[in-house]
């Protein structure tokens, strides 16, 4: 029943089937018909305020036309009509020109009466085209998908099942199997990496229409059959592309260029190879991402990148972390600005009777519209390390994105839109690497033709690919005299410069089973470093401080208006940071977005970084955000608050933590060589092996269970006439002089220490010294899951992994494992590595903590035994550390056996078996982990104890607020810094 009932699916048919209708009387009646044959509502019946599902959805537009799309529903899409077979890919074209003001739906449909095409738009992932012609809607179940467009809950049965990434690792995958073939066969890495760009960029120019009838394709098609004339076709094909009106056979070619193709030059391929390049082109190139394709190609193109293969890469969504506060929230801060100029314009327009004055009126907006496109069209934003082009593409996406919605909210205003010029020419880049430097250029034109695809658009011609100077093949520190390299003019810098720690700067280092290798820089180019730079950043800070440094000089003479920088976390601690604290105090600018510890992908490895993003002082929208929370203001360690970052080294806690050993070396023993060693005879010198067989202690012992561990410490023995009259000993630790000499090409500085190989590179004497008076010490873990402080016997020989602090006291014990220094460690301190594990720094985070007054480490015991504070704290360690004790080790489950020979720490055994298999997972991590009531009570009753030495008076049963920890433990540290001048 047509009219206001519902509808048959023949009557529908035939009804417009016969229809001759133009476009503009049919396309409502159309679309209310198709309401009623799905059984779902009209815009009208369901939306009377046109608010979320309307006709003609949008303001009128200069061009013609009443409104951006002719029908639209949020969430679900935005539908064009055309007439009777007319072109639906200028209806597409349009919804694209318009998506973002409609809110980007997720479906794009087109409909010329007799068919309907739905295309799918979800960000991130292929898109595809679902086609209904009129006698597909007989079917119930084309219909019922064709109902779920309209339903912003099942919209998702037309959702593609591929995501673009997934489609981009596919073809890189065939594409690094094509370069690894070439270079195996002899062929230069730079000819292999500079023809598989071709071919990459003719699979996506088919794929876009830029190359005609599929011609790559047939192209391959026809050297499968005869590889031996695969070189000739192409370079046909790349000669043609190469000038303006090439021809190959009887099509004609665009102009390509772009220094891409600037030759006919290709290589040979085999039947596998061609076998290999066909299932690539069939993959859709039209969809590729170039936010990530660079950095998957590179491993493949490059030689040096082979150990980094796999589908690995930063998420674009990092990597718009530092583009949203560098460049989209100023732009569109400013362009807001401009906006309401604009309107002022416009609303005097509307008001002025005469003509001329409302000429008049209108030009001035249309002057303040093209300043603020011109000041967009010639916006520079620089990547002074920009790899193979994964930042470069996302900034010009961002940047293309403000000026195509300048443009539409200027054309809803009135004010006709202007082509889209911003492009290419608009980022700039350095690069060492010129694998990736023209990566950058394919990935940058890619994205730019994509771009202008998805918004409507055409690619521009005469080339299709401009140049790309602007991504300069160079070092970005130094120019080949040594002198510092001057980077060019621009109004942004945002980039990922590289890490490298200084002790690997020189020499890097060799590869090992857990490790890859670094390559280093060379004395000549570090020494040259250095000079350019004046010793600022230190000779100590990592690579990466001299980008900061750059940015940051910039940024304070107003070269640049923002900068964003990625770095590992060393950038915000120690050596790293303060060059960045000093160029950021010269530079008067401000750190106004952080984030402390993220997760990126570097060169395929998960690493924890730093995000910084600079602005000049006093910007306007001055707010600073800190790992997502608004906060007062941003230091350079990437703290907020008080400046934790200037606090001060206590005198009292000098001299007091010390790190433990450094061997280089296989000095490590089994327990059972130990225990064979230890009852030996008397050796020649009348003394017995225990004075160099010794127990060993790290991080295990700390955080699990003893690890009955044990090394060869000769550092009491540095002449090797007494060291060797120890025989047992001494024959096992040549081994290391063995383990030095065959690493002694790796590294430098080996050969120096294979003259006395039995002595451990670094074995803290003054660490010995310091605790050799004690019977135990309290031990932290450089890095662990959770903050645990333990006794350990000061006998033992301890790893370099661990923080020793020389003190055997419960009360220093306990202000150690209480709440207000552990908020003060995880404040001051940072996370380490993939695992993002609690880092503890004996500079920042010990020497800096203010003990409470009278209770201070410089003190001894004995001095405050009497003090009521010292009593209460001491009583809740001792109880707490005898619990975790007991829980480790209970009394029905071990047993206590002597060692060998007197002098050592009994050992601790399970009674049987089944005591074993307990025992075995009972580790103090696990019991952390599981936090039993009982241990938080104990750690409760501590924290009151340490909370009351302070005279803090409002500690409650959950304590109080880490932020007010904080403050309260700064200011006492600034106080006691002040006093102590």
């Amino acid at each position: 029943m047509l009219g206001g009932g519902w509808v048959t699916p023949q009557e529908f048919i035939n009804k417009w089937q016969e229809s001759t209708l133009k476009e503009r009387s049919a396309s409502q009646s159309h679309f209310n018909d198709l309401c009623r044959l799905l059984g779902v509502e009209t815009p009208t019946d369901a939306d009377r305020t046109g608010d979320f599902y309307t006709f003609e959805k949008g303001a009128s537009k200069t061009g013609g036309g009443d409104g951006w799309a002719d029908v639209w529903k949020r969430g679900c899409f935005a539908w064009e009509y055309k007439g009777k077979h007319k072109d639906l890919a200028a209806a597409l074209k349009q919804l694209k020109l318009y998506q973002g003001a409609l809110e980007n739906p997720p479906l794009l449909i087109v409909c010329d009466m007799e068919k309907i095409e739905v295309h799918t738009a979800w960000t991130n992932m292929v898109q595809t085209v679902t086609v209904f012609a009129l006698d597909d809607l007989l079917d119930a179940q084309k219909r019922a998908l064709l109902k779920k467009a309209f339903s912003e809950a099942e919209v998702d049965a037309f959702k593609p099942d591929r995501k673009r990434a997934d489609l981009t690792a596919t073809v890189a995958k065939d594409f690094v199997t094509l370069a690894q073939n070439l270079r195996a066969r002899g062929h230069a890495p730079d000819k292999v990496a500079h023809f598989v760009n071709r071919m990459v960029f003719c699979m996506f120019a088919e794929d876009v229409d830029l190359l005609p009838n599929r011609m790559f394709k047939k192209m391959l098609e026809a050297s499968q059959r005869k590889p031996a004339e695969f070189q000739e076709n192409a370079r046909a094909l790349f000669a043609a592309m190469a000038k303006s009106g090439g021809k190959v056979g009887y099509d004609t070619i665009e102009w390509f260029n772009g220094g891409l193709f600037d030759d006919d030059g290709a290589l040979p391929l085999t039947a596998d190879d061609i076998k290999t390049a066909l299932h690539a082109a069939n993959q859709d190139w039209s969809n590729i991402d170039p936010s990530i394709m660079g950095t998957l190609f590179e491993r493949g193109l490059d030689p040096d990148k082979r150990s980094q293969l796999g589908a690995h890469y930063t998420d674009p969504d990092k990597i718009m972390m530092i583009v949203n506060p560098v460049i989209i929230e100023p732009l569109v801060r400013e362009w807001g600005g401009v906006k309401a100029e604009l309107e002022v314009h416009l609303a005097a327009r509307e008001k002025n009777r005469s003509v001329k004055g409302r000429a008049e009126a209108l030009q001035r907006a249309k002057e303040t519209k093209s300043r603020f496109l011109e000041r967009l069209k010639t916006f520079r934003i620089l990547d002074p390390a920009c790899g193979s082009g994964n930042f470069l593409y996302l900034r010009l996406k961002a940047l293309k994105d403000i000026e195509h919605r300048v443009n539409t909210e200027c054309e809803a205003l009135g004010i006709a839109r202007d082509f889209p010029a911003v492009g290419p020419e608009n980022m700039l880049g350095i690069e060492i690497n010129p694998f990736a430097a023209e990566l950058a250029r394919v990935s940058v034109w890619i994205g730019e033709i994509q771009w202008m695809r998805e918004h409507g658009f055409d690619a521009s011609r005469n080339p299709i690919l401009k140049s790309l100077d602007n991504i300069a093949c160079h070092v970005a520190l130094l120019n080949e005299d040594g002198t510092e390299y001057t980077w060019p003019p621009a109004d942004a810098i945002i980039g990922n410069p590289p890490f490298l720690g200084s002790k690997f700067m020189r020499k890097g280092r060799p590869a090992t089973k857990t490790k890859s290798a670094i390559v280093g820089l060379g004395d000549d180019y570090v020494n040259k470093l250095y000079k350019a730079f004046s010793g600022s950043p230190p000779a100590s800070a990592n690579l990466v401080s001299y980008w900061f440094q750059k940015s940051l000089r910039m940024l304070g003479d107003n070269s640049v208006r923002g900068v964003g920088l990625v770095s590992t976390q060393t950038a915000r601690l120690g050596a790293s940071n303060k060059p960045i604290a000093v160029a950021l105090r010269a530079s008067r600018a401000e750190i106004h977005f952080a984030q402390q510890n993220d997760e990126w992908i570097v060169d395929g490895a998960d690493v924890r970084v730093s995000i910084f993003c600079f602005r000049p002082p006093a910007s306007s929208g001055g707010k600073f955000v800190l790992d997502g929370q608004s906060v007062d203001r941003i230091h350079p360690d990437l703290t907020a608050g008080a400046s934790h970052f200037e606090a001060h080294p206590m005198p009292e806690n000098a001299d007091l933590v010390f790190q433990g050993v450094k061997m280089n070396g296989p000095f490590n023993v089994t327990a059972d060589e130990a225990r064979a060693l230890l009852p030996l005879p008397v050796n020649p010198n009348g003394r017995r092996n225990s004075d160099v067989v010794k127990r060993f202690a790290e991080n295990d012992d700390v955080t699990m269970r003893d690890s009955d561990l044990w090394v060869l410490d000769f550092t009491d023995f540095p002449e090797e006439a007494d060291a060797v009259l120890y025989e047992g000993p001494f024959k096992a630790v040549l081994r290391v002089h063995e383990a030095r000499k065959a690493r002694q090409t790796g590294e430098a500085t080996e050969s120096s220490r294979l003259a006395s190989y039995w002595l451990m590179q670094r074995p803290r004497t003054e660490l010995r010294e310091a605790i050799s008076t004690l019977s135990r010490v309290v031990a932290v873990p450089e890095t662990s899951e959770h903050r645990i402080f333990r006794f350990l016997d000061a006998t033992k020989v301890f790893s370099g992994s661990l923080f020793v602090i020389a003190r055997d006291d419960d009360v220093a014990f306990g202000c150690l494992q209480s709440r207000p220094h552990e908020v003060w460690a995880s404040g001051l301190g940072n996370r380490l590595g993939a695992g993002n594990q609690r880092r503890y720094n004996a500079s920042r985070t010990f020497e800096t903590f203010p003990f409470p007054s009278g209770l201070t480490p410089d003190i001894p015991a004995a001095d405050y035994a009497t003090d009521a504070r010292a009593i209460a704290i001491a009583i809740a360690a001792k109880r707490l550390n005898e619990l975790r004790e007991n829980w480790l080790n209970p009394a029905d489950l071990v047993q206590r056996v002597p060692e060998v020979v007197p002098g050592y720490p009994d050992r601790i055994l399970p009674v049987d078996d089944k005591a074993a298999a307990i025992l075995k997972k009972r580790t103090l991590t696990n019991l952390y982990n599981e936090r039993p009531a009982w241990l938080d009570h104990a750690h409760r009753d501590l924290d009151k104890a340490v909370a009351a030495a302070y005279g803090w008076t409002d500690w409650g049963r959950d304590g109080l607020p880490d932020d007010v920890i904080l403050e309260r433990l700064f200011k006492l540290n600034q106080e006691r810094a002040k006093a102590q001048q």
